[in-house]
């Protein structure tokens, strides 16, 4: 293995972190943003929403199926749910039983199935069978929270929505972006700095990026493009071969190119 890119010397690292926790100039903070975005969209050029669906009720479903549950093991079970429940009507009179059996591996299942029916019911009761397009309506839902509305909004209906899920609080916090805990405070605040028409595809990249690199436990500082720019370097190995041991997904040798470092045949 051999890398090529500098990575922050522990004393530059040291004064991010510290100029950022003392409360960074408004204009520097938003050119440490600006450069954040263009890497994560040369990172993740093909980011997008990691569920299948084809129309946006089925997406709703997806995205409530999805809780506590990998979209990998999502989109294992929704073609057979999507062939057997087309419309909302088909789950508002859904077979408790045979959709909990369908649905059964996404976990939680009879919650969900509630959530379903519920759903179902919802849609043909106060929107005539068709899912509606705009927040309000959408949070009012079963099974439907502002998380879910904008995932819905942005991948379905092309309204521009900030998805903050676990990987996105935990990355803009990470960045000093914010350091609010609130859902709907990390959405208000990242809005402020991302572009509008930004939102949906920025949420994909910082998730993208959340599940590749910057993981919970030890993210991949020392295999990071963004190193530069992240107050909180030195949360994982530094080390690029340590780091670059944890980058997973699709992309792996391409976010490793992009952050100069080589690997043998192997991948090692």
């Amino acid at each position: 293995m051999s890398t090529s890119v500098r990575r922050p010397t522990p004393r530059a690292a040291a004064g991010l972190a510290a100029r950022v926790a003392a409360g960074e100039n408004p204009i520097g903070r938003a050119r440490r943003v600006n450069r954040i975005l263009r890497s994560l969209a040369e990172a993740y050029p093909a980011a997008r929403c990691e569920l299948d669906f084809r129309t946006p009720l089925d997406l709703a479903v997806a995205t409530i199926l999805s809780a506590q549950c990998t979209d990998e093991r999502v989109n294992q079970v929704t073609p057979a749910l999507f062939a057997r429940h087309p419309t909302a009507a088909d789950y508002a009179g859904a077979d408790r039983t045979e959709l909990e059996a369908l649905i059964r591996p996404t976990g939680f299942y009879r919650n969900k199935t509630n959530s379903l029916i519920g759903l179902g019911a919802a849609v043909v009761e106060r929107h005539g069978g068709e899912l509606p397009a705009t927040l309000d309506d959408l949070v009012k839902l079963p099974g439907i929270g502002r998380k879910t509305a904008n995932v819905i909004l942005g991948n379905a209906f092309d309204v521009p929505g900030i998805t903050v899920d676990t990987h996105f609080g935990r990355l803009v916090r990470r960045w000093g972006w914010t350091a609010e805990e609130d859902p709907v405070k990390v959405e208000q605040t990242v809005g402020e700095l991302v572009p509008r028409r930004d939102w949906t595809i920025v949420s994909h990249h910082v998730i993208f990026h959340g599940r590749r690199v910057c993981h919970a436990r030890k993210p991949a500082c020392g295999a990071c493009t963004l190193a530069s720019d992240c107050p909180a370097y030195g949360l994982g190995p530094t080390d690029p071969g340590a780091a670059s041991a944890l980058v997973k997904g699709p992309e792996r040798e391409h976010l490793l190119a992009l952050a100069g470092i080589v690997t043998d045949e192997a991948g090692r």
